[in-house]
């Protein structure tokens, strides 16, 4: 539980007035959505040195470096061990976390940047496994005004052009389709009217994923040696054999890196792992301390000069263990 800090001696940093440090394209800072407006006592709760590297980073725009080297250079008080472990306490708090993204490189390679989602207002676990669990929203676009296009007054109304020609109809697939039978075999020649006709059952067949060339197969496979009615066996033909109806195959994912999801990092030691998997951004090596005691089959520290002798004395013992 965070203590409240009423006596701050160290006040976050203002803007940086000088230029920030910016990351490499697609990499950096990200704004989470459906941030409060900010406050003078967003990161009141902190101690003073999150509060501190709090107040800078929410004043970064999108984009900013925030890597630990870029940012103890832009804060004079902390070095990069303070920063590091403040950034590590800001992720336990709900206000970062460390994410590594899949980005197309072109020529089917996938290559993995590492971004920083910050959050001015403290998440839990739930609410940011729920936002990285899917895709993450591109930063928004500022919307640009259009400018309304000028009236233009009309002096003198302008002589109308008539309308041109309406191009004739032109045949459907299926039209075709059946009028080319007669051509590839002389016994199912039909009639325009007859194509006419048969025209919303051939269509049938091609919205069902076939083409042209396989209609036309189907339909002059195995004739008979006297065709008296080349539109009645075309229409049998056109019902008995219609293909089954295929399920549409699935979309292509948007994003273009099909099978590749967002991975958190370990604020403590980088690893990376599913969002619900690392909890406060912290991964479980990192959540659990080691043990305090001292293993009593494990070799003692090197000693110093004076107990050399004692030293000696413990390994001998320790290689008479079984």
């Amino acid at each position: 539980m965070a203590i409240q800090h009423s006596n701050s001696a160290v006040r976050a940093p203002a803007p940086p007035s000088r230029p920030y440090a910016k990351a490499n394209p697609g990499y950096g800072k990200r704004s989470t959505p459906d941030q409060r407006p900010p406050r003078p006592d967003d990161f009141a709760l902190l101690p003073e040195r999150e509060r501190y590297v709090a107040g800078y980073v929410d004043h970064l725009p999108d984009g900013a470096a925030m890597d630990i080297k870029s940012l103890a250079k832009s804060l004079p008080l902390y070095g990069q061990m303070a920063v590091g472990s403040a950034l590590k306490a800001l992720a336990v708090a709900g206000h970062l976390r460390h994410v590594r993204c899949p980005a197309d490189a072109g020529g089917g390679q996938i290559r993995w940047i590492t971004r920083t989602y910050w959050s001015r207002t403290a998440r839990d676990n739930e609410w940011w496994a729920t936002f990285l669990g899917g895709a993450p929203a591109a930063p928004a676009v500022p919307q640009q005004r259009t400018q309304e296009p000028e009236p233009v007054l009309i002096t003198e109304e302008a002589p109308q052009e008539p309308p041109p020609e309406t191009p004739a109809d032109v045949p459907s697939p299926a039209y075709l389709a059946l009028a080319r039978l007669g051509r590839a075999d002389a016994r199912l020649a039909l009639s325009a009217a007859d194509c006419a006709a048969l025209e919303e059952a051939a269509a049938a067949w091609l919205v069902r994923g076939v083409d042209a060339e396989y209609l036309v197969r189907t339909l002059t496979a195995g004739l008979p040696a006297a065709v008296e009615s080349p539109v009645g066996l075309v229409r049998r033909r056109l019902r008995d054999k219609l293909p089954p109806l295929l399920p549409a195959a699935a979309p292509a994912p948007a994003t273009g890196v099909p099978g590749h999801h967002p991975m958190v990092e370990c604020a403590e030691c980088g690893a990376p792992g599913r969002p619900e998997a690392l909890p406060d951004g912290l991964c479980r090596s990192c959540r659990t301390p080691g043990p305090t005691g001292t293993d009593a089959t494990a070799a003692p520290a090197p000693p110093d000069e004076r107990d050399v002798a004692a030293y000696v004395g413990t390994l001998r013992d320790l290689l008479r263990l079984p």
